[in-house]
């Protein structure tokens, strides 16, 4: 992998973590239409390292409140040190998903069909969510039910296509919740398991030598920038906006990675 191929796919990752479109279909997407080779799994999942520092970098004031309220015996029950036990819980699902599940994720999971599957189908949820939910609840009223009821969502993002953010995004706004506390919670859940997952596909990186040292820095360094940048504007965005526009975008990509693949210009 080259420097330039790794800032493009570091770009890619970190515009398309945080929104509701599937990082993982577009990482595999670019190269193919790009005739470059398939970074993997792998790469995939170390390269939201970047965005992992996006994330954290964004939250920092709140995350370091969490971990102060958590530390006193006093602050033990406030809303800060809560919410840092609903991070944990969130991820719990996913952990033994991904475990259990790391070999077809690796995979068979990756087919541009199953891709353009989840795609359609999880943009056609979000359409329904999106004209159903209430959009009331604000991110204070989250409870450990909620939290458990997201991150099992969230297991489903193992599936490529489905998009981390997206169906967690849908789960906390069929729970009632606004959009950009949804939102919010989303960025938050995914710093425990993007984190994971990093560093557990870390050391099989490092060993395959088609990425370098230095295109995997490139890669990490835009996707940590363009990442922070996304999660600025998608929370300004849901502000007043609504999903639909991700819902069309979904849809049209996967239909057009349908055609593509049955005209056989993608495999």
């Amino acid at each position: 992998m080259t420097i330039l191929q790794a800032a493009v796919l570091g770009l890619v990752q970190g515009i398309t973590e945080f929104l509701p479109i599937s990082s993982t279909a577009h990482l595999r997407l670019v190269p193919a239409i790009l005739s470059w080779p398939d970074g993997g799994a792998a790469f995939a999942a170390v390269i939201q390292l970047g965005t992992l520092l996006a994330v954290i970098g964004f939250f920092l004031r709140d995350l370091g409140s969490m971990l102060a309220a958590a530390a006193r015996p006093q602050t033990r029950r406030s809303s800060d040190a809560r919410m840092l036990l609903y991070m944990v819980v969130g991820t719990v699902p996913i952990g033994v998903a991904g475990f259990a599940a790391r070999h077809a994720i690796e995979g068979p999971l990756r087919s541009l069909v199953v891709i353009a599957s989840s795609l359609i189908a999880v943009g056609l949820l979000m359409a329904l969510v999106e004209k159903t939910a209430r959009h009331e609840r604000q991110l204070d009223a989250l409870t450990l039910r909620d939290a458990l009821l997201v991150g099992m969502a969230q297991a489903l993002a193992l599936v490529p296509g489905t998009s981390r953010s997206g169906i967690t995004l849908v789960a906390a706004m069929a729970l009632g919740f606004r959009r950009d506390a949804a939102a919010r919670f989303s960025f938050l859940l995914s710093i425990p398991a993007v984190g994971a997952a990093g560093v557990f596909e870390l050391p099989k990186l490092l060993q395959d030598h088609e990425v370098g040292t230095a295109a995997l820095v490139t890669g990490l360094s835009v996707a940590a920038v363009s990442g922070y940048l996304s999660v600025a504007w998608l929370l300004r965005f849901l502000r007043t906006r609504t999903t639909y526009g991700f819902v069309v975008y979904r849809v049209i990509l996967g239909l057009g990675i349908f055609a593509m693949v049955l005209g056989s210009s993608l495999r």
